[in-house]
């Protein structure tokens, strides 16, 4: 009896041992493959967060692996030893997942690095600048994601309203700058307030969005939006997101003024006058910024940029076809518009680096796909030394000059933060170095 028993205790440490010995093999394996692809981003210049991204707590971290699971971006989150770990940082889009997913608030949204600062205009929790009245929201104050700019748009109009509007001597109780995601949120929450408000926008309806070709999935989540209630959107298309912002905005009767730049923001007594490059003139008590951090495209300042077939977004690919195209850029946007042009055109795609470095995981196997089987010309190492009417001039890494039959050219090289603009305001910018982000709503 005694033997039998001991048997039985024996079998049970031994399956208990066995279960622990492959549970800590599938756990070091699984910690192994993390560690692996931290040293391919690293190689592949992956491994530094270029915006805002998450930041571990790793005292407070309990594996739970929640995190990992909830970013729709993959391999920016993994497990390396029983701790959440950064892997492909860059590539993380600010989507916030992670943060909502961590049962014990391990992970905090920040942007910037240590190394790298990052310009931000000062922002307090109501989204109200250091000049009272003037508001900002969405890509400017750091979050770029489509969701998180429609829910400051909504929350900052929310603001405006606790804060009080009547009693001033100005046309309009708001003027909204800017048409994207937040400040169409916002055009939809001052609505549904009854306030007196106008909405412009410097391009076309969409702001940055519009601006996406016309084939690019935009990556995006369920969201509300005011007096239209819960929007389940998932890899939804550009002309999709577009068709649901024209149509709501439609239903409630709100007017967007396209095309109409704001020049100028003056404060006046308690209110402000709005110019715009028309000469139009408005004056309001509040001002809501939504105008991204771009502002104005990134020139490369070479001679032949004025040319009319230089452009820098790519708005119907479809229509282009059988030309000699040039695009300017190493970035998910040029990549992108490049493999959009390569079908119909024969497309040169030039980067000043020796490779990619913050592109999207699927963008780089589709880019790299396309270099082998002939499709697109991708020449690394590159300028644009000059523009001329039928060719353009680019210059190599031995400062060679090599001259493409050219028609059309292309240049995603980013924007530039509408720096002059906000502090002629009085907004006060500051450029900051892991700078935690606050959450609301």
């Amino acid at each position: 009896m005694l033997f039998e028993q001991m048997a039985i205790y024996l079998a049970v440490i031994a399956l208990c041992g066995g279960i622990v010995y492959l549970y800590v093999r599938k756990i070091t394996r699984a910690s192994q493959a993390v560690e692996a692809k931290i040293e391919l981003a690293k190689q592949d210049g992956l491994f530094e967060p270029v915006s805002l991204h998450p930041k571990i707590d790793l005292g407070t971290c309990i594996k739970s692996g929640a995190c990992v699971a909830a970013c729709p971006e993959k391999d920016i989150l993994g497990i390396v030893n029983g701790r959440a770990a950064l892997i492909k940082a860059s590539n993380c889009v600010g989507h916030g997942a992670c943060f909502h997913a961590c049962p014990v608030e391990a992970i905090s949204l920040v942007i910037g690095t240590e190394k790298r600062g990052v310009d931000l205009p000062h922002v307090n929790q109501q989204y109200e600048t250091n000049v009272p009245g003037i508001y900002i929201v969405g890509e400017l104050g750091g979050m770029g994601l489509i969701k998180n700019s429609v829910e400051q748009g909504q929350a900052a109009v929310e603001s405006i309203v606790k804060g009080g509007i009547k009693g001033h001597s100005a046309d309009l109780d708001l003027v909204i700058v800017g048409a994207g995601p937040s400040g169409i949120a916002a055009s939809l929450a001052a609505k549904k307030h009854q306030l007196k408000f106008a909405t412009l926008e410097q391009d076309t309806l969409g702001g940055t969005v519009y601006t996406f070709p016309r084939a690019k999935i935009v990556m995006t989540a369920p969201m509300d939006l005011p007096l239209h209630g819960k929007v389940k959107l998932y890899d939804t298309s550009k002309d999709e997101l577009l068709e649901l912002w024209t149509s709501v905005l439609a239903k409630n009767n709100i007017s967007i003024q396209e095309n109409t730049k704001v020049e100028s923001i003056e404060k006046e007594g308690e209110c402000f006058r709005i110019k715009t490059q028309h000469g139009k003139e408005l004056t309001a008590k509040y001002v809501l910024l939504a105008i991204g951090r771009r502002g104005t495209p990134r020139k490369l300042d070479v001679p032949g940029e004025h040319s009319q077939k230089v452009a820098y977004r790519l708005l119907e690919p479809e229509h282009i076809q059988g030309k000699n195209v040039l695009v300017v850029g190493g970035g998910d946007s040029a990549v992108e518009s490049a493999m959009l042009l390569m079908e119909q055109n024969k497309v040169v795609l030039s980067y000043r680096k020796d490779q990619f470095s913050r592109i999207k995981p699927k963008n780089r196997e589709r880019v790299e796909a396309a270099r082998s089987s002939g499709l697109l010309d991708v020449q690394f190492q590159t300028n644009v030394v000059r523009i001329e009417p039928d060719k353009v001039v680019l210059a190599t890494e031995d400062r060679r000059e090599v001259a493409l039959e050219n028609d059309l050219v292309y240049i995603f090289a980013g924007g530039e933060l509408p720096t002059q603009f906000l502090q002629k305001a009085g907004v006060q910018i500051t450029k900051r170095f892991g700078y935690t982000m606050k959450k609301h709503g």
